[in-house]
């Protein structure tokens, strides 16, 4: 550690008592809210950009890409034995900046320094993960040092620069598992502040499916039109990762329909965004997560972005609430069946060390919240209020029937 850090650490432990701040080494397990990890950054837990601040959300922070890009001969994970400036120098096989923007191609793997670092007090750790647009990572307690990203484009050549945000991390004190509500706590309490509705119902407590966190399952009803869902285009163009609202979504998505009834068969390595079928609520003194398909129960990968913060799908307790989660889902090797109201994912919650003074939504410019079938903010809005739901596609023409002879 950096004798400047450990200077700012020592005086920001003298100044603690008076202060009346946050004490990590006594607290009980917990995240970070947002007004939290606004001291974590003044306490120089958190160091980057001077506009690291203006990228705290309501218990997370989004974290940006540096200057210099990796291309790598494979993926690794670092060691006890050697760092990952070690395995770069072993694996790397071009350096170059993304300060004025670069491409990275399909199916290579690219690491990227990150512009954030963090010199951690004993008792906080970290757990990283990708934003909505783009597995998850845990940093140890204590951590000092840098971040970095592995980067592996699946479905699109992608443009990258300097400055743009494709992770995030939540800082947390404790034993993970102590933070996270139980069964039964999940149970009581979507008694009186609904954790999953259906339409703007809440689901009753009995019809949860409970099993070490929430489960959610699949919507295959067509539209009025068939679809079910979208998959990713092969062969589309650069998708610029800084561009906003500039792309058409049908240059990169095309609409899938059911078949044989409401299920869908998976083509292998393909990408779909499918839908819930519930709608998720987050209150404001928890967070959530949402993990991948057991794959001891086949071979596919649910929602790549895992993290919900408080407030999505929120509205206070005298409102309607709940939101829809986009699924981002791929099947690995084989084709794969799925079917209407399967089980498709499962949502963990865990508490907060207090809760957030910032809640997610339109008020601070959230992109995701009220979606039904949302792409990422990357294409042109077709919805209500700024919403990036998918148009309206062309009806499915009427079959025709056979006369008899």
């Amino acid at each position: 550690m950096r004798a400047e850090t450990v200077d700012r650490f020592q005086r920001a432990a003298r100044n603690d008592a008076s202060a009346g701040r946050f004490d990590p080494a006594t607290s009980p397990a917990g995240i970070f809210p947002a007004q939290y990890l606004r001291q974590a950054v003044d306490r120089g837990w958190i160091r980057g950009p001077s506009s690291v601040v203006e990228r705290i959300q309501p218990a997370s922070l989004d974290l940006t890409l540096g200057t210099t890009a990796y291309r790598l001969q494979c993926s690794f994970l670092p060691d006890r034995e050697s760092s990952v400036e070690d395995k770069l120098r072993r694996y790397t096989l071009e350096e170059f900046s993304i300060a004025d923007g670069a491409i990275l191609e399909r199916g290579r793997a690219y690491l990227l320094p990150l512009q954030e670092e963090l010199a951690l007090p004993e008792s906080v750790r970290g757990r990283a993960n990708p934003k909505s647009s783009t597995g998850r990572l845990d940093i140890p307690l204590g951590y000092t040092g840098p971040l970095y990203l592995e980067v592996v484009p699946r479905s699109f050549i992608i443009r990258v620069q300097t400055g743009l945000s494709l992770s995030q991390v939540r800082l947390l004190t404790g034993d993970p598992g102590e933070a996270r509500l139980s069964d039964a706590e999940l149970a009581q309490l979507h008694l009186s502040k609904p954790l999953v509705l259906a339409g703007t119902k809440a689901i009753p407590a009995h019809d949860l499916d409970l099993a070490e966190g929430l489960f959610l399952s699949l919507d295959l009803t067509p539209d009025e039109h068939g679809h079910v869902g979208y998959r990713a285009r092969k062969n589309s163009r650069v998708l610029d990762l800084a561009a906003v609202g500039r792309y058409a979504w049908d240059e990169f998505w095309e609409p899938v329909r059911s078949e044989d009834g409401p299920r869908l068969m998976l083509e292998p390595e393909e990408f779909y965004l499918l839908l819930s079928r519930e709608a998720v609520s987050v209150p404001p003194e928890l967070a959530a997560e949402m993990s991948a398909y057991d794959p001891a129960a086949g071979e596919l990968r649910t929602h790549y972005a895992g993290f919900f913060d408080p407030g999505f799908g929120y509205r206070g307790e005298d409102w309607p609430s709940g939101s829809r989660a986009t699924l981002e889902v791929r099947a690995r090797d084989v084709a794969f069946m799925i079917e209407h109201q399967q089980r498709i994912c499962k949502l963990t919650f865990e508490r907060l060390h207090e809760p957030t003074e910032m809640l997610y939504g339109q008020g601070i410019g959230s992109t995701y919240q009220d979606q039904k079938l949302t792409l990422s903010k990357h294409f042109v809005s077709q919805g209500p209020r700024g919403q990036l739901t998918l148009p309206d596609t062309p009806l499915l023409r009427a079959p025709q029937r056979r006369l008899a002879p």
